[in-house]
């Protein structure tokens, strides 16, 4: 049972990887559309940088007045974390199978 939680917690995982798919190319091409300053920062290929990655996880796109930059990040924010936090569950559960076993 304890591996079928973490083989759904998979699927939420794959789910916000997804989203992520989504929004996050959406968002850094708006960026570089209406950003430039913020684009050349990132640099070409800014797909998953660290430093890209980073800035949209500590939420700094909220320091930049311009609501649909925020309404486009905000999802791929909460999608990478959907991401992270199902595939930390997913091998907490796993873990927990092989010292359970």
């Amino acid at each position: 049972m304890t591996l079928f939680f973490a083989l759904c917690f998979i699927g939420v995982a794959i789910a916000g990887f997804s989203a992520f798919l989504i929004f996050w190319p959406l968002t850094l091409i708006h960026i570089r559309d209406r950003h430039p300053a913020l684009a050349t920062e990132f640099g070409a290929g800014a797909f998953l940088k660290p430093d890209s990655l980073r800035w949209l996880l500590a939420r700094d796109f909220s320091r930049i007045p311009d609501r649909s930059l925020s309404g486009l990040a905000a999802p791929a924010r909460l999608a990478l974390l959907v991401m992270f936090g199902g595939l930390g569950m997913a091998l907490l559960l796993w873990l927990f199978s092989q010292v359970m076993t």
